[in-house]
């Protein structure tokens, strides 16, 4: 295909049973060891906990990372704090407390926490991208740690349009990265967003050379649709990133993030998948649609999570499978 034209074209394609299988491509021993790879590089113990857009300077946001409950708010100076979600006089739950001057104030007696140590209350470090805010949990993450996360790179310049949605799996991290590192699986298990795809290239193991390279057509309605070259890569143990490198939107990127957070109520481990999409554009009208940000944003929420729904029931079924 030509990625080159018109960014949106018709295009042709057989029945779903009739196109080519992929199945005899997509060795479950390749995206194996792409995995381990992936597991194997470091993460400085960071965590997605939300988007940025998430943790306000008017109201807590409370999440769960690896069991740990935690709270994440803004001070007065814009700045992300964030440390556990229990108070340290009874062990009320900070996520609904109330924000007073950049501190937070329990609603059981009036606790206040400014961010800093209070008794047995100790904040994490916190790292916030300008798409996603992170939480550094060293015992969780049992390695070295670091002094930022690994932030995967991202459209550098011009307007740039970002949105993340948020969804939760009975699973584990490495479930949600193997679904990613199958590519073979989009035009079979997403024909509503995917169409003639083929893969161009898979990972050798060797340096440098680690990514899956795509050739596919994304759908937009009927015969329509935006063909372009897209890799996937893993730059750290919990993250995803499909990049388009040829055709339109050179540079932009969907990051999928797997947070694991602890076991449910039936002892089964969740795992929230948090996904970043941040596109971007050099065509003159992109401008003019950044400008329309907000209105676009809960579109690329929705296809995300239509996306998701799906690619959930792949990693259960994958977790349910090894855990036997």
């Amino acid at each position: 295909m030509n990625v080159r034209r018109w960014p949106v074209q018709l295009f042709k394609e057989p029945a779903w049973a009739k196109q080519e299988p992929t199945y005899r491509e997509c060795a479950p021993a390749l995206i194996e060891a792409a995995g381990k790879r992936a597991s194997a590089r470091p993460s400085g113990n960071w965590f997605v906990i939300g988007a940025s857009r998430e943790v306000r300077a008017d109201r807590p946001f409370g999440s769960t990372v690896g069991g740990h409950e935690l709270v994440a708010w803004r001070g007065e100076d814009g700045e992300v704090r964030i440390g556990p979600g229990a108070c340290p006089h009874l062990g009320a739950p900070l996520a609904d407390a109330r924000i007073d001057r950049g501190g937070l104030v329990c609603r059981w007696h009036g606790l206040r926490l400014d961010g800093t140590r209070c008794g047995t209350w100790s904040p994490v470090p916190a790292h916030d991208d300008g798409v996603l805010v992170w939480a550094r949990l060293d015992a969780l993450g049992g390695e070295p740690p670091s002094d930022r996360p690994v932030v995967p790179e991202r459209p550098a310049g011009g307007p740039s349009i970002d949105a993340v949605a948020t969804l939760t799996g009975t699973c584990e991290p490495e479930d949600v990265v193997a679904n990613r590192l199958d590519p073979w699986h989009g035009a079979w298990f997403h024909p509503y967003s995917f169409s003639r795809l083929r893969v161009l290239e898979t990972p050798d193991g060797t340096e440098g050379s680690d990514r899956f390279l795509v050739e596919v057509t994304f759908r937009l309605a009927g015969r329509a649709g935006v063909p372009v070259h897209a890799e996937f890569l893993c730059p750290e143990p919990r993250t995803v990133v499909m990049r388009i490198v040829e055709g339109e939107g050179v540079g932009s990127v969907v990051e999928t993030h797997a947070t694991p957070l602890g076991p449910g109520l039936d002892g089964q481990p969740r795992t929230a998948v948090i996904e970043a999409t941040i596109a971007a554009s050099e065509r003159p009208g992109f401008a003019l649609a950044a400008k329309l940000a907000p209105a676009i944003r809960p579109l690329m929420r929705h296809t995300a999570a239509r996306l998701w729904r799906d690619d959930l029931a792949y990693a259960e079924r994958r977790y349910a499978l090894r855990s036997g």
